[in-house]
């Protein structure tokens, strides 16, 4: 798919990797509706690159489908879904008083990482079915977010490892599900990348997670997230696969 011209949806598009995605679609040609639970943060970067820019919770069916209606009436209907939104936490199963972790925290993070992620996908991939096919009967495509956290999680990291392990069982059958209507499916998973949640980390903690890296042994650059996720959306070939971009990284138990 040509990315010139389509109209995009980028979830979480307000920071970070959804930020650096939603630039680079624009910059690609493409009408971006950035969507974000921070209102503030979307119409920032929707200012920049000329395109719009909505307040969503990706985990409310309502708050999801008025996002897309509203994005449709302004750029046409979407043929390009950037689902990057999510949260991230790490709670020892058992703490430090021995008292069990609280069951509210491991859903909230299942509900907006895996939860989140399919009620994006139903509701973009109803509307983008009833879209004429383009070449080779394609109608659209969504990237998926998940995390190296979904092969290797650390400790305390059982709720957000199980919301991205989620995100990547997922892949696959949707794409299989989907096929017949001509929308591919594939899910980034992502290492240890330079956002602004690494940011707020002491100068050293940061440092010696880069070194942790093989090679590059640096931090992820958010553009490099947005340059694989767009060029899945021009590979019609990339169906129902999961990339791992981390720099061959494999995280350690702690």
């Amino acid at each position: 798919m040509k990315i010139q011209g389509q109209a995009a949806l980028v979830t979480g598009g307000g920071s970070g990797l959804g930020e650096a995605t939603a630039r680079e679609l624009a910059r690609l040609g493409a009408q971006v509706a950035v969507l974000d639970l921070n209102l503030d943060n979307a119409r920032k970067v929707a200012a920049d690159i000329n395109g719009i820019a909505f307040q969503c919770d990706v985990s409310n069916g309502d708050s999801m489908q008025a996002a897309i209606d509203q994005a449709a009436v302004a750029h046409g209907p979407a043929r390009i879904l950037m689902q990057i939104a999510g949260i991230g936490t790490a709670k020892r199963v058992i703490g430090k008083d021995g008292s069990a972790a609280a069951l509210e925290d491991f859903i909230k993070v299942v509900g907006v990482n895996l939860i989140g992620t399919y009620n994006a996908a139903r509701l973009f991939a109803a509307a983008c079915a009833k879209l004429e096919p383009m070449e080779d009967g394609e109608r659209g495509a969504m990237v998926f977010t998940a995390s190296v956290a979904a092969f290797d999680g650390q400790v305390g990291q059982q709720a957000y490892s199980a919301s991205k392990g989620g995100v990547v069982g997922m892949t696959l059958p949707m794409a299989r599900d989907l096929a017949q209507h001509g929308i591919r499916v594939c899910t980034i998973a992502p290492g240890l990348f330079n956002t602004p949640l690494m940011r707020t980390l002491p100068e050293a903690v940061q440092a010696s997670l880069a070194a942790s890296i093989p090679f590059p042994s640096r931090l992820g650059k958010p553009e490099e997230f947005a340059e694989l996720a767009c060029h899945i959306v021009t590979n019609g070939h990339l169906n129902g696969e999961v990339i791992r971009l981390d720099g061959a990284l494999r995280m350690t138990p702690r």
